[in-house]
C-alpha cells in the first residue's frame, strides 16, 4: 500500500468545505463517484440491497448515494456518516428538498468511530470515498462492527491498479487527491477477511480511465466557464488542476489506478 506522511483528515475536510469540493461536484454531479447512478445501481444489485433494508453509508458526502438507494431500491432507512460539515449540511437540505428526510439521517463524525450501535445495519455502503480515510484497517473494522451477522458490506473505491504506482507517481497522485494512502484490491480483501467477512466479489470495474477522459472532455468542451467561476477565474489554478487531471488520466490508462468494487458478507 503506497502512502505519504503529510496528509490528514483536516486536508480532506478542507477540500470538501471549499472550492475543490465544488469542482468535484461540477465534474461528477451530486454523486461524486465514478459512474454515478449506473455505478450505484450496479453495486446495489450485486450486493442484493433492496426494499425494507436499513443501511449505513460511511463517508456519505452529501448523501446522494443514500438518496439513490431510498428512491430506486426502496431501502427503509439510511444513516450517513461524514466528517465534513459543509457536505453534511448540504445533504440534509437536499434530503429535505426531495422529501426523504424521514428516511435518511446524517452523523457528523469519524467513520472509524461512528458511535452507531453494533450489528444494527443490514448493510454498510461506500462509494469512492474510503480512499480518503487514513486508517483503513480501523475503517473496515468499524464497517464489520456496524453491520449485522449475515449483513453485507458493499463499496467501490479508488485503488492502486495491477501495474502499480512508482513512489514518485504515488507521491504526486496522493498529494493532489489528499489521500494519505491508497489500498489495492488484494489489500482490501485481506482486511475484510481479517474482520470476519466472506468476500463475495472483488474486482476492477474498468470505469476509471474512460470516465477521467469524460471529465476532462466536459471541462474542455462545455464547463470551462463554470470551473473558472468556482476558482475565482484564476487561470493559473485552472491550468494546475487540469495538469493533475491529465496525470491521473495517464495513470488510469496505464493500469496504475482503478475503481475497485467489493461485496462481502459478515460471517
Amino acid at each position: 500500500m503506497k502512502s505519504i506522511s503529510n496528509v490528514g483528515l483536516q486536508d480532506v475536510t478542507a477540500v470538501y468545505n471549499g472550492q475543490e469540493g465544488d469542482l468535484w461536484e461540477l465534474f461528477m454531479g451530486q454523486q461524486i463517484h465514478i459512474g454515478g447512478l449506473k455505478s450505484s445501481m450496479d453495486l446495489a444489485e450485486r450486493a442484493g440491497i433492496g426494499a425494507g433494508m436499513r443501511g449505513v453509508d460511511l463517508c456519505c458526502c452529501n448523501g446522494a448515494g443514500m438518496r439513490v438507494l431510498a428512491r430506486f431500491c426502496d431501502v427503509a432507512s439510511m444513516i450517513g456518516v461524514d466528517a465534513t460539515e459543509t457536505v453534511v449540511n448540504r445533504g440534509r437540505q437536499r434530503c429535505k428538498e426531495e422529501g426523504l428526510e424521514e428516511r435518511i439521517s446524517f452523523v457528523l463524525g469519524d467513520v472509524c468511530n461512528s458511535g452507531l450501535p453494533s450489528g444494527g445495519a443490514d448493510f454498510v455502503w461506500g462509494e469512492d470515498a474510503w480512499c480518503y480515510v487514513t486508517d483503513k484497517p480501523k475503517l473496515i473494522a468499524e464497517a464489520a462492527r456496524v453491520v449485522k451477522p449475515g449483513g453485507v458490506i458493499a463499496f467501490t473505491d479508488w485503488v492502486e491498479g495491477p501495474a502499480g504506482l512508482s513512489d514518485a507517481e504515488a507521491g504526486r497522485f496522493l498529494g493532489f487527491m489528499k489521500f494519505a494512502n491508497i489500498q489495492d484490491i488484494p489489500g482490501y480483501i485481506g482486511l475484510l477477511k481479517a474482520n470476519g467477512c466472506t468476500v463475495v466479489s472483488a474486482d476492477d470495474t474498468g470505469r476509471f480511465a474512460p470516465y477521467v477522459d469524460l471529465y476532462l472532455g466536459m471541462v474542455d468542451m462545455q464547463l470551462t466557464y463554470d470551473a473558472l467561476r468556482i476558482i475565482g477565474f484564476n487561470a493559473d489554478v485552472m491550468q494546475a488542476v487540469a495538469g493533475e487531471f491529465a496525470f491521473m488520466q495517464e495513470l488510469a490508462h496505464a493500469g496504475k489506478i482503478a475503481q475497485g468494487r467489493f461485496v462481502a458478507r459478515r460471517d
